[in-house]
């Protein structure tokens, strides 16, 4: 693992400042939850695999004015979420606030599906979010206050030629129920986020794979959602800004769907 040397060290920093870690925060989602935290108080670090992405992010919001860092690490590895962690300790503080995003597809029905296949997406969604989990509670319960937010999915509800995907982002909102009880007591909350359809390079590599022109593929989308959108990454930095905040301390174990409308 190594960090890329962009944060801002003119910004001062100030002595209650509290700490974010974005997983997956190089594009998308998690660089757009990124950005809102960064705007809403909070020093941010972002941490993703793709070093490119996460060096170009991190330096966007130092440019704003913010206190932030770009990190690679592989959220499935225990080393490297350790020494990730560490390193956001180092650079920045102890974090308190957590948003397990970081994922991956390998989407196949079911009788194409290789182990690996399987193996990836859950190792990194659930693997890498209780990785993630286990090392910053220790930070949260010690200040007694924290949130971790965990993005799930509106697939979470069942979704052809995604048994993986599916089973992950059903198991996050597992996940997120049982850490809300354990950690509760602390002052942490624990929520998750289930976004619908959300413009993002997932979207874009879906639609090449079914071989539809991505205008036509957002266009046939949009037809089937209440609000007649497709959702956007600050869409669902907005939900996860809320369940960041202060005013959120009495919301936990939560799943909010944010899909434009209601699902069955």
């Amino acid at each position: 693992m190594t960090d890329s040397p962009i944060e801002d060290r003119t910004v001062p920093a100030p002595s209650d400042q509290r700490v974010a870690i974005v997983t997956g925060g190089g594009r998308g989602i998690g660089a757009a939850v990124g950005k809102r935290l960064a705007e809403d108080g909070f020093a941010v670090a972002l941490l993703d695999l793709n070093e490119h992405d996460v060096a170009e992010t991190a330096q966007d919001i130092v440019e704003l004015g913010h206190r932030a860092i770009g990190l690679t690490a592989d959220v499935a590895d225990e080393a490297s979420v350790t020494a990730a962690v560490d390193a956001v300790v180092a650079q920045l503080g102890e974090p308190t606030v957590l948003i397990n995003n970081a994922g991956v597809l390998r989407d196949n029905l079911l009788f194409k599906m290789s182990v690996s296949d399987w193996d990836t997406v859950l190792g990194v969604h659930l693997r890498g979010a209780f990785l993630m989990s286990r090392e910053v509670q220790k930070y949260q319960t010690k200040a007694g206050w924290g949130r971790i937010v965990n993005l799930s999915s509106s697939s979470a509800l069942g979704n052809r030629g995604q048994a993986n995907y599916s089973a992950a982002k059903a198991g996050m909102q597992g996940f997120t129920k049982t850490l809300a009880i354990e950690l509760g007591p602390f002052g942490v909350t624990v929520n998750a986020i289930a976004p619908g359809f959300i413009q993002t390079a997932m979207i874009e590599e879906t639609a090449r794979r079914m071989k539809v022109p991505l205008d036509q593929f957002l266009e046939g989308a949009a037809k089937e959602i209440a609000v007649r959108r497709i959702g956007q990454p600050e869409d669902i930095a907005a939900v996860a800004s809320f369940f960041c905040s202060e005013g959120a301390g009495y919301v936990s174990g939560q799943v909010l769907y944010a899909a434009g409308g209601p699902l069955s």
